[in-house]
């Protein structure tokens, strides 16, 4: 079962537990309303992400951040620059793995990752070695850097892609699950590998890092080439947990800021239900994907979780979000019967 945790971080100890955590971050969006791709909206998160940098914290080392990161449109033209024999844009789906430090485990973890998605009926289109600069670190973010491939994969179709949009969004978020608890089972530290995104349509680069630190670790995010329509950007305070790399955001459909104070009720509630889960959408014994919301994960990671399996379960994005977040509806009475309706069927 991954944890997102290094082991130097204190465990729950006399009057202390770590769930008890609180305070606030800073988020951002900028879009570009015609859906136009440009480095140029890339380079306006980045800017807001550094003016965010007074919402976010570092340790007693200022140059160790509580986490910062960007999510934008996979960027298509950069990558057909990288990577010979990619597949049209919608039909791969790819992201960053955090892998382990060491070049045993990480080859341990690099075979695992191919097998998975071979079991899944999926094929490997290239590993791609991450640019990054890790010069600026401070020394507690850089004794627990991990390290970093891009994995892409496709359909197996012989004809060309056999798998495309949700389809193969579906089936990277069964390889991600998968890869998550399986790498972890092996690791001694119990930590295994960790995607920030793994999906056809968005990409996030983030770490445990201030926010002027973001681009300048990642190179790839200074490069002209690399555009999106979208920026959405965090600067972490960390509260519920202890920074590190996997829990900076944005996650993969979110960033937050602010504390969810029922989250472990309902982390216990679906616990509880995974048992009753089915899916056509989703072939094959779901048990492989389990536990959906990961242990030792923070508040809002465990929000993406459910959000996720809300809308590759079938449901539109809005749908999902307002089942995840509904109106204070039964006694508004203004509140259309079909919007009333709508709340108390999911409630």
């Amino acid at each position: 079962m991954a944890e997102h945790r290094h082991p130097d971080l204190p465990r729950p100890q006399g009057l202390y537990d770590p769930r008890f955590e609180h305070d606030a971050c800073g988020v951002a969006f900028v879009v570009d309303l015609h859906g136009r791709a440009s480095h140029e909206r890339v380079r306006q998160g980045l800017t807001a992400l550094c003016n965010l940098e007074h919402r976010g914290a570092s340790g007693c080392e200022v140059n160790t951040g509580d986490g910062a990161g960007i999510l934008i449109q996979i960027p298509d033209r950069f990558l057909r620059d990288q990577i010979a024999d990619l597949p049209p844009a919608g039909a791969y789906a790819t992201g960053i793995a955090f892998l382990p430090a060491d070049p045993v485990a990480a080859d341990a973890a690099l075979a695992v990752i191919e097998k998975i998605v071979a079991d899944e009926d999926l094929r490997i289109v290239a590993w791609r070695d991450v640019p990054t600069d890790a010069s600026m670190l401070g020394a507690t973010a850089a004794r627990v850097l991990p390290s970093f491939r891009q994995l892409v994969i496709a359909g197996t179709g012989v004809e060309g892609p056999s798998l495309e949009g949700l389809a193969l969004e579906r089936a990277a978020f069964v390889v991600r699950k998968r890869v998550e608890r399986e790498t972890a089972a092996t690791a001694s530290d119990g930590s295994g590998v960790y995607f920030p995104s793994l999906s056809c349509r968005t990409f996030v680069y983030k770490g445990m890092l201030t926010t002027p630190q973001l681009e300048e670790f990642y190179p790839d995010l200074q490069d002209e080439r690399v555009e999106s329509a979208l920026a959405l950007v965090h600067s972490r305070f960390s509260t519920n947990t202890f920074p590190s790399w996997p829990l900076a955001h944005p996650y993969r459909y979110l960033a937050h800021n602010g504390e969810i104070n029922t989250v472990m009720g309902n982390r216990n509630w679906m616990r509880a239900r995974e048992a009753l889960l089915d899916s056509e959408l989703i072939p094959g014994d779901l048990q492989r994907i389990f536990p959906i919301c990961t242990p030792g994960g923070s508040d809002t990671a465990t929000f993406d979780e459910a959000l996720e399996l809300l809308h590759l379960g079938g449901r539109s994005l809005p749908h999902a979000v307002l089942m995840m977040i509904p109106e204070a509806w039964e006694n508004h009475e203004s509140m259309s019967a079909e919007k009333k309706a709508f709340y108390r069927f999911h409630a």
